[in-house]
């Protein structure tokens, strides 16, 4: 029986699309990788569908065909690219495009909402398709997320030393490998008011490398402003997106800066994304020398700098160094857990999302 999975990540960069074929058999390793950009109307709708709006059903289900259209299409790039025919992958791993996440508010349970259409994917690629793999741990008392620690230390984890994965996408999460023992959590901003600042500001959809925030200088009383936010302290189990950090976010804490120049908000807010995570580091996993960056992040040049800087005592590297490149490690991460739910296994860590217990997450969708 063939062992090759794909997985399927859009997150909340709102970037675009990435893609694996990974085969499980032995250490997880990857045959194919593939990224598709998001259509620009399609991106614009997405990132309006997290807030309220009008007919927000009706658009809601037509962006998630569109989505799916696409993920189609970056599956059949797999497909070809590997030489693997659909008859040989055992599932697709979609997770979806979160657009909410309020897990444990208004009534207790809340939720988390990923627009997907699983069914018109297995539709499109003949191929059977695993999804909604946050619910099941929301509905079990958890946060939902992070659910990619479980996989960071199936791939980073040493049983004899404490390692740190940082993922940096839309929003930063902390993985913590102590061993046997894992913690995980979402740190807090990472690309989404870098990537929002930058468009706004230069026309393009993000800084590139960190160039323009090198350019900078930081603006010490807005960083002071940023980093009273409430979510920094809170303790673990927690996540966030969108939800929270948002333009609306920026612009409050904006209002009594007006002066600082675009470049040095640009800095400032690369700043505040190093120190966080930097912070949460030497908070949770003081033991830790050795920390892995993936996601859209690990290319932000100043931004690896400056968390170098905070952390003088780790080395900090790409995920590619570990073996896994850093576009790739999510993707990944979702093939895993479609494997994971396939044989039964549970995918989420109650050390991490504060379930209940442990689950077998995700709905299947046969071919």
């Amino acid at each position: 029986m063939s062992s090759y999975f794909i997985g399927l990540m859009s997150g909340t960069s709102l970037d675009g699309v990435d893609g694996v074929l990974a085969d499980f058999v032995g250490a997880p390793h990857v045959l194919a990788h593939v990224y598709r950009p998001f259509p620009d109307a399609l991106r614009a709708e997405l990132l309006a569908l997290n807030q309220s709006g009008p007919d927000e059903l009706h658009r809601s289900a037509l962006a998630a065909n569109a989505l799916v259209r696409l993920y189609a299409q970056v599956v059949q790039d797999l497909l070809q690219t590997s030489g693997v025919p659909a008859s040989g992958i055992q599932a697709i791993g979609a997770h979806g495009q979160t657009v909410r996440h309020r897990p444990g508010l208004f009534d207790g349970t809340g939720y988390t909402l990923q627009l997907n259409h699983p069914a018109l994917l297995a539709e499109l690629t003949g191929i059977r398709v695993v999804a909604d793999f946050r619910s099941r741990d929301v509905a079990a008392g958890g946060q939902g997320a992070p659910l990619v620690p479980a996989f960071h230390q199936a791939v980073f984890g040493r049983p004899d030393d404490a390692v740190a994965v940082l993922n940096i996408g839309g929003i930063s999460n902390l993985s913590v490998l102590t061993g046997t023992d894992v913690l995980g959590f979402d740190c807090g901003p990472g690309n989404a008011l870098l990537d929002l600042w930058c468009q706004r500001h230069t026309g393009q959809a993000y800084d590139a490398a960190g160039l323009w925030a090198a350019s900078g200088r930081v603006n010490e009383a807005l960083l002071r402003d940023l980093l009273q936010e409430p979510y920094f302290d809170q303790p673990p189990p927690k996540s966030t997106g969108r939800d929270l950090f948002h333009a609306e976010w920026l612009a409050r804490h904006l209002a009594a800066h007006a002066t600082v120049s675009a470049v040095d908000v640009q800095t400032t807010l690369t700043e505040l994304t190093a120190q966080v995570c930097a912070a949460d580091l030497r908070r949770y996993g003081p033991g830790c020398r050795q920390l892995h960056v993936c996601g859209g992040g690990a290319l932000n040049h100043e931004l690896m700098r400056r968390l170098q800087a905070r952390l003088p005592d780790v080395k900090v590297e790409s995920s590619q160094a570990a073996g896994l490149p850093p576009l790739q490690v999510e993707a990944a991460a979702f093939a895993w857990l479609a494997s994971r739910t396939l044989a039964g296994e549970t995918g989420n860590l109650e050390s991490v999302t504060g379930a209940r217990g442990a689950r077998v997450l995700g709905a299947i969708y046969p071919a």
